[in-house]
């Protein structure tokens, strides 16, 4: 379905932006990776799906460091016809104690890369006509959670993003649509799993029961592998009108 495409996806070394990686590679896609970490061990799962791969370890933090990334993936491989914006990063303390750093960093990571990156991607997809751009927000770009300012605030204002971003571009080919999962077992979760586990005396198990029922009426995580194929939903014809959403997979989380 997406032979011949260029997928770009942020954070892609692990959890959700590698599972989404996968998911678009299966399609045809070739894909840009970023992230930090190993890179290798990603770059070898996409190759063996029969695309190509190549990889960018810009840091998400540094505007110019996104535009040397979005160059080498036009110089690689033409253009990117769909952009994943998936980096974030988390720090969880109360709006008074939040160290001004790491509100700064959440905000530059989750928030203003997305921006960054879709500004450099729209030129090359507007001149072809057909473009995707899929920002990964969270449930928490619908919902708020105590002592998650910085997230919050950032994934509200990705939300904010897609929508302009979807109606700018609605006469076009160029859709833009956001994803916001609920509980997702990527590294990110699991310290939150294993802090729980350690403050409560409880086994990783029950940390994770503990966990899913304050928020998760399904008592089950979503998987990179289903954000995936969403993902590939959006690129496909049946997404040609699905713009601007925000699309929540959250086990029920905020029909409650």
């Amino acid at each position: 379905m997406l032979q011949g495409k260029t997928a770009l996806v942020t954070g892609s070394t692990s959890g959700i932006g590698l599972g989404i990686a996968k998911a678009l590679a299966k399609q045809g896609a070739n894909i840009v990776l970023n992230g930090f970490g190993d890179a290798e061990g990603p770059k070898a799962e996409i190759a063996a799906l029969g695309v190509q791969v190549a990889y960018h370890g810009a840091d998400m933090s540094k505007a110019g460091e996104i535009e040397a990334m979005m160059k080498f993936a036009a110089d690689t491989f033409g253009r990117v016809d769909i952009l994943v914006n998936n980096a974030g990063i988390q720090h969880v303390a109360k709006i008074e104690d939040f160290p001004v750093e790491r509100w700064d960093a959440i905000i530059a990571i989750n928030l203003s890369s997305a921006f960054h990156a879709t500004r450099l991607a729209l030129p090359a997809m507007k001149a072809a006509n057909w473009g995707r751009i899929i920002n990964i927000a969270s449930i928490h770009g619908l919902v708020g959670s105590a002592e998650k300012s910085a997230y919050v605030a950032a994934k509200h204002g990705v939300v904010g993003l897609t929508k302009v971003t979807a109606l700018e571009n609605a006469t076009t080919g160029v859709t833009c649509n956001a994803i916001c999962p609920g509980w997702v077992l990527t590294p990110l979760v699991q310290k939150q799993v294993d802090a729980k586990a350690a403050a409560m005396g409880l086994s990783n198990e029950e940390a994770k029961k503990v966990l899913l029922q304050e928020k998760e009426p399904s008592m089950q995580f979503t998987t990179p592998e289903e954000l995936g194929e969403l993902a590939v939903f959006f690129c496909s014809a049946a997404g040609n009108n699905v713009r601007g959403v925000a699309w929540n997979m959250d086990g029920g989380w905020t029909a409650q």
